[in-house]
Parts: C-alpha cells; sequence; structure tokens
C-alpha cells in the first residue's frame, strides 16, 4: 500500500484529486472520479483509506468507497427515494414509517460516503444540519406522538455530531414518557473510530437503554482500532447491532459473509440485517438478485452459530417498510 503522507496524516479525502496523490486511484481515473464527485459526495476517512489496497483492482473496501463512472448511469428501475423517506416525512427530520417507531434525521453528513447509498441524492458535505428551531420542531413531534416506543437516530451519521449536540438529544428523547429505546445507525465505529472517545461515550448515558447498530459490509473493516472502539461501546454497556448491504464484489459470497459474521461477533456485535441493495441511482454494479441472496442465506447455516445469521430484508416501495426476502 502507499505511503502518500494523506494517509497518515488523519484527515478526509474529500475529492478527486486527494484520491489520486493517496495513491488510492490513478492519475488516469482522476477525471472520471471528478465528473462523479460533481453529483454524489466523496468523502474517505484515514481508517478506511489505510484499509485499501490499491494494488487489487477488486479490493472489497475500494469498491465500497471510491468512485465510479458507472455512478451516472441511472437504470430504469432505480429512484432517487427508494425507501419513500419523503411521503412519510410528518415535521423535517423526521420518519415515521412504522406505527411504534421514527427516525429522526439530525444531520445529512457521514464520515465517509458509500457508492451504494440509499440517500446518496441527499447526504453530503454540506450536511443537511437541522436548525436549533427543526430540530425543536422534530423533538416536539415526538413528545406529542405518543405511539412512539422508540427513537432511531440516523441520517447521515449522527455519531459525526458535537458530543454535546448528540447528548442534548438523546437526553431530550430519553425524558419523554412513552419512548423506551434509543436506536443510533452508524459507521462511525468502522470509519472513524477516533471519535468513539470519553466525550461521545458520556453522551451516550442517559436513563433510556441505547442500542448501536454498525454498518459494516466486510471482515477487514474490523481492524484493530474499530475493535478498540467497538470494546469502549461494550465496556459502556451499550448492546451493539450489525448491519450488512449485501453487494456485489463486496460480500456476496459464503466465505465473505461467514468471515463478516465471525469479525461481528468476535466483536460483540450482534448480526441484526442483511439488507438486499435499496434501487438508488447508479448503484446497479452492487446489485446481488434475491435468489442468490436466499442461497448464500442457506449456504451459511451450519457455517456460524444460529445467533450470528441476520435476518435478509428489502425494503418495500412506497414506503412498505422492511419485510423478509423469502
Amino acid at each position: 500500500m502507499p505511503d502518500g503522507d494523506s494517509r497518515r496524516q488523519g484527515r478526509t479525502l474529500r475529492d478527486a484529486r486527494g484520491l489520486a496523490e493517496a495513491g488510492l486511484i490513478p492519475p488516469a481515473a482522476e477525471a472520471d472520479a471528478a465528473r462523479v464527485a460533481q453529483r454524489f459526495a466523496i468523502a474517505v476517512t484515514d481508517q478506511v483509506a489505510r484499509l485499501i489496497d490499491p494494488t487489487d483492482a477488486a479490493d472489497p473496501i475500494a469498491r465500497q468507497y471510491i468512485p465510479d463512472l458507472a455512478e451516472l448511469d441511472t437504470a430504469p428501475h432505480e429512484i432517487p427515494d427508494p425507501t419513500a423517506d419523503g411521503p412519510f416525512t410528518p415535521v423535517t427530520g423526521v420518519v415515521h414509517r412504522y406505527p411504534d417507531r421514527a427516525l429522526l434525521k439530525p444531520l445529512l453528513a457521514c464520515p465517509v460516503y458509500c457508492r451504494f447509498c440509499f440517500r446518496r441524492e441527499v447526504v453530503g458535505p454540506d450536511g443537511g444540519l437541522l436548525t436549533e428551531a427543526q430540530l425543536d420542531a422534530a423533538l416536539s413531534w415526538f413528545e406529542r406522538t405518543p405511539q412512539i416506543r422508540e427513537a432511531i437516530l440516523t441520517g447521515g451519521d449522527p455519531l459525526i455530531l458535537s458530543p454535546r449536540r448528540l447528548g442534548a438529544i438523546l437526553a431530550r428523547l430519553s425524558a419523554i414518557p412513552h419512548i423506551e429505546t434509543l436506536r443510533i445507525h452508524t459507521r462511525v465505529p468502522v470509519a472513524d473510530p477516533a471519535r468513539v472517545d470519553a466525550a461521545l461515550l458520556a453522551a451516550l448515558e442517559v436513563d433510556k437503554p441505547v442500542m448501536i447498530a454498525v454498518h459494516a459490509n466486510h471482515a477487514r473493516e474490523f481492524a484493530p482500532e474499530a475493535a478498540s472502539a467497538l470494546a469502549r461501546l461494550a465496556r459502556a454497556g451499550i448492546p451493539l447491532l450489525g448491519q450488512t448491504v449485501l453487494l456485489r464484489g463486496v460480500n456476496d459470497s459464503p466465505q465473505a459473509l461467514e468471515d463478516l459474521l465471525r469479525a461481528m461477533i468476535r466483536n460483540r456485535v450482534k448480526p441484526y440485517y442483511l439488507h438486499a441493495l435499496d434501487p438508488a441511482p447508479g448503484t446497479a454494479r452492487f446489485a446481488v438478485p434475491d435468489e442468490e441472496g436466499l442461497a448464500l442465506m442457506r449456504a451459511l447455516r451450519g457455517r456460524v452459530p444460529g445467533f450470528a445469521i441476520p435476518h435478509f430484508v428489502r425494503e418495500q416501495p412506497e414506503g412498505g417498510g422492511k419485510r423478509p426476502v423469502a
């Protein structure tokens, strides 16, 4: 792997030039990557960059994060809002699809930008950070909606908020009598593990149970730094769930999935969901047919413990929510 300074200074690579200077793309690919960046954001943290082997054209970590010109081709079945957030948004920053739970999206920025993201049309460095007034209106919606038992923080990635802001959001949600559990969906422990520090752990200390769903798609993402971050969360008593997207060229083999699930359980992460790919624009190269996914699920039986086998689910069109693939 290259020894470029940008790989060792802890900075995030955010454009095609940075990727080329770091040796993550060849100079000849810089112009194409820049074209992709005009539409879809780029961010590769130092942690992720160190995991990429640029000598491997099929590197499964690079495939998740390095832009590809194919992203500018939209297939006929692909749509900008494949999970139908829009029609189920009662107030800005809230998505309410299930009777007993709702999403809170306090921002639309991430530490890294996945090339298959289902919200790729709206996430980016501008962040979509809710204003104080918008955040207050969103939290007020939770307070006056008594059927909500669980608040799920997503985005974007809530763990890149300042600990002060995150702690204030969690504290206000925790104080709502009818809310029983809080959940946070994040890439931070594997993509930017240094953020899991004492200040963040203190922000997570609220009266209601907090669970963290960690998004990881390949066993190599559980590097020593990620393992340490996850251990800090586990020692703080936070249950850890694993969610994965089934991706062509990343984890679409029995061995790759077994390695990933074993890496999760070694790091105290309970495998939870294996998602079929959402049809966001420009993501067709990652798609795995459902029948192949079902065959992979069958292949896992006997290879890993039963508690390590996730639910294989697909988001239903028009906001129908997650349903088992069968």
